[in-house]
């Protein structure tokens, strides 16, 4: 979705069936900002030739949307969170289409998807729909947080993750199909 402000006044519909990454700012940024939509829900917008600002409570799942708020660092502790995105940073969404992949972080021990047309794309990620993204993401959040499941093999369970979670994202095996060839 390529939007130009000059050439459309975004609405609500507009953004219907989208995915995008907001990153957090600083509510200062809006100060000289005049107001173009207020949703019911008590949400914000900002529209500028950039792209827009978004002031809400809630990010993740929206109506039929799904946009996810990167926080700053250190973490703010207001409950409204300011975004912006830039209007190429808006990708179509839809349940039955192969447009998701998935991220883990070993660091951080965290997991997120992201939109294939994401210029940081990797094509040798595996591409999903959103209901098949959204259950090997809960397999991996488990693989992070739980370590029960860890007690049959005989690895390093850091190691183990590190190789079952990364064939979670680039293969179509199953879990059970890739723990079985660790034991």
């Amino acid at each position: 979705m390529n939007l130009k402000i000059n050439q459309f006044k975004p609405s609500a519909k507009s953004f219907k069936n989208t995915f995008c990454v907001f990153n957090e700012l600083d509510v200062k940024e809006i100060e000289n900002l005049t107001l173009s939509y207020k949703s019911e829900s008590g949400s914000q917008y900002y529209y500028t030739e950039m792209g827009m600002y978004r002031l809400s409570n809630h990010w993740g799942r929206l109506a039929n949307s799904k946009w996810r708020l990167i926080a700053m660092k250190p973490e703010t502790s207001s409950k409204y969170k300011l975004g912006f995105a830039k209007w190429d940073s808006f990708y179509p969404d839809n349940n039955f289409d192969m447009l998701y992949y998935i991220e883990a972080n070993f660091e951080d021990k965290t997991v997120t998807y992201q939109h294939k047309n994401n210029p940081n794309f990797n094509t040798e990620t595996i591409v999903r729909t959103s209901i098949e993204t959204t259950k090997r993401i809960k397999q991996i959040r488990n693989l992070f947080e739980l370590t029960n499941w860890a007690k049959y093999f005989d690895s390093d369970i850091d190691d183990l993750r590190f190789k079952i979670i990364n064939q979670l994202i680039s293969t179509n095996k199953t879990l059970e199909e890739i723990k079985k060839e660790y034991i």
